[in-house]
């Protein structure tokens, strides 16, 4: 089914939902202000529905707009499901307050891959058509499959399809976890070289918190980065404070983090934060063999004890590292 099917099949959804009052609001996308863009929307008006879509650019992951305690439906990629799985498991949301309605997704668009492989386009709309986008605004129109200009949190997806889904809608695609080839080619890079990379990449962060304002999972009343009292840590652009939130923050959602690549895309500046998530969700995986929300009756992996949990990093603790 294609992109304009499947907004058509979305609207009417939404529209029976809020109109049953199964829910009281649906979390979806509908067209952004400027082209290659799908900017996250409420509807809580049945008439309101046809502002619904789905296309190649609905990257945002909206379980982050998921209010406890009220009826929502809510359009679920893979990504999207499985942070409601880890939502529900932490007990942020009750799993018969959401409705899901769930897309399968082959990945979607990134627009900073699409800018670098046509430089001299200022894309002023874009079509769609069996995973093909044609791009007007230069002399000509241009074409580029959608598979070649994925978000890189896309090319490395570990569920394409829903886990949990109450009203599905398009055909199921077929499933290829790629496993963690970012972070084994990471790790092989010598030690100076895997600093200078880290370097690099908080030297270029702000400390505007994008990142935890777009991640589904940072769901703390209160973070440790805003605490005075004590101060956790400095709030300045100091490298030593900017690499100690990183750091707090990925161990903070170490077996939670559903890999959707969200804090990726809402940084302002391009901090690839995926070298220190992947990392600990390979670890994770590694050690306990799981992945965050891909099952909802697994127990996460850190808020449980099983005799047969790893016991290396206590039993052999002279490893080397790798």
């Amino acid at each position: 089914m294609n992109g304009a099917g499947l907004s058509s099949r979305i609207a009417e959804t939404a529209a029976r939902l809020l109109s049953e009052g199964r829910a009281e609001v649906v979390i979806g996308f509908e067209q952004g202000s400027i082209p290659m863009r799908a900017t996250p929307c409420l509807i809580t008006d049945p008439a309101d529905a046809g502002r619904l879509i789905w296309n190649a650019f609905c990257s945002n992951n909206l379980a982050r707009y998921l209010v406890p305690g009220r009826k929502s439906a809510i359009v679920a990629k893979g990504c999207d499901s499985r942070a409601i799985v880890e939502l529900v498991k932490e007990r942020r949301l009750k799993r018969e307050d959401v409705v899901v309605i769930g897309v399968p997704c082959r990945g979607m668009a990134d627009p900073s891959a699409i800018a670098r492989r046509f430089p001299g386009i200022c894309v002023s709309s874009v079509d769609e058509t069996d995973g093909m986008l044609t791009l007007y605004g230069g002399p000509e129109p241009v074409s580029v499959p959608v598979s070649e200009v994925l978000h890189a949190s896309c090319r490395l997806c570990a569920a394409r399809n829903p886990v949990i889904c109450d009203i599905p809608l398009g055909d199921p695609v077929v499933e290829n976890d790629p496993g963690f080839p970012d972070v084994e080619a990471f790790a092989a890079l010598p030690a100076d070289e895997r600093r200078a990379r880290v370097e690099a990449e908080m030297s270029k962060c702000l400390r505007c918190y994008a990142c935890r304002n777009a991640c589904p999972l940072c769901t703390c009343e209160s973070c440790f980065a805003d605490s005075s009292q004590p101060q956790w840590v400095a709030r300045g652009t100091h490298p030593e404070d900017v690499l100690a939130f990183h750091v707090m923050r990925a161990m903070h959602l170490a077996g939670r983090c559903v890999e959707c690549g969200a804090c990726v895309r809402a940084c302002p500046t391009g901090v690839d934060l995926s070298i220190f998530n992947r990392r600990l969700a390979a670890d994770v995986a590694e050690l306990f063999g799981s992945r965050a929300g891909l099952d909802e009756n697994a127990p996460q992996p850190l808020a449980a004890y099983s005799m047969d949990d790893s016991q290396d990093f206590i039993l052999d603790p002279g490893r080397k590292p790798e």
